[in-house]
């Protein structure tokens, strides 16, 4: 309860001072952490997403002992199959059955994801650490080498590089991460620029720290939820770009499985076997969905503007 003290003064209840030093002594990706906690459609995204990476994983086991199908098994005399006890998802105009086609689909789709953003991620923050930190001449040499990758049109570039390699897993995540990161560097970029004349880092400078020492620990801390942020986006965009890739032709090849050759096998027997184009592009809308409400759930935890 609220109380005097001897000179008259209102005296607060020290339940009030504990609780404003416990938020006082929250850290900021533990303040952040709890603002995504409390975002149910963001954590529901997420577990969609953990389930996936899961079922991705474990193709091989799920394969050898629930299907009991490899992605590559023909079945002619179940061309087209129904769902069944046999194929649970049906199969597709050759018998293969379509859920283990699905869970490698899966695999190939969310590695090329992650592989893309993760080469993407290592060179645009770091040619963007380097430029927005040093400035000058360095920083427009590097600025016009961005501007002139983002130039490129992509899906030339993209035939291109299907006809000189074999587009598989990595060398698709390759393909892509190679004009991807031209957009992560300009993001970057301006965030240094915007830190790097703050305060405390000119304090620490004038303490006597060395260049490494202030990107590595006073700049990167700083960029980093922006990082993860445009990252949790990107991941979105490259499934997208992978199955497109690979629905045109450009991106993996039969008979590996992935969700965009499934979708470009099954198009010519879609009055046939509407499931052949319905569950490759329902996974690959709801994988899709889940990543970009995750994204925009990280955004809204790590903004301290909407706290």
């Amino acid at each position: 309860m609220i109380g005097q003290t001897p000179t008259g003064a209102l005296r607060l209840p020290e339940s009030v001072f504990e609780g404003a030093a416990a938020r006082a002594a929250q850290s900021y990706w533990s303040e952040s952490w709890e603002r995504m906690r409390r975002n149910r459609v963001g954590m529901v995204a997420l577990a969609f997403i953990v389930l996936m990476c899961l079922l991705a994983a474990s193709a091989d086991l799920l394969s050898t002992y629930v299907t009991h199908w490899s992605y590559r098994e023909q079945d002619l005399d179940q061309a087209f199959g129904l769902p069944s006890s046999h194929h649970w998802f049906g199969s597709d105009e050759l018998g293969r059955d379509t859920l283990t086609r699905l869970l490698y689909g899966a695999r190939i789709s969310l590695s090329v994801g992650f592989l893309t953003v993760g080469l993407a991620l290592t060179v645009g923050a770091f040619v963007g650490l380097v430029a927005g930190y040093y400035g000058g001449i360095l920083d427009g040499v590097l600025m016009r080498l961005v501007d002139m990758l983002l130039s490129i049109p992509s899906i030339f570039f993209f035939i291109l590089m299907a006809i000189l390699l074999r587009p598989n897993a990595v060398t698709l995540s390759c393909i892509i991460a190679s004009l991807g990161w031209g957009s992560l560097c300009r993001l970057v970029r301006g965030e240094v620029l915007s830190l790097r004349s703050r305060d405390y880092i000119q304090a620490t400078r004038s303490l006597g720290a060395g260049d490494l020492r202030l990107i590595a620990r006073h700049l990167v801390p700083n960029v980093a939820p922006v990082i993860i942020v445009a990252s949790s986006l990107l991941i979105g965009q490259v499934i997208l770009a992978e199955a497109a890739l690979s629905f045109l032709g450009l991106g993996i090849q039969a008979p590996e499985a992935s969700w965009g050759n499934m979708l470009s096998n099954a198009q010519t027997y879609f009055v046939r076997s509407p499931l052949q184009v319905i569950l490759p592009g329902l996974c690959i809308f709801l994988t899709v969905l889940a990543v970009n409400v995750f994204g925009n759930a990280l955004r809204d935890a790590f903004d301290p503007r909407l706290k």
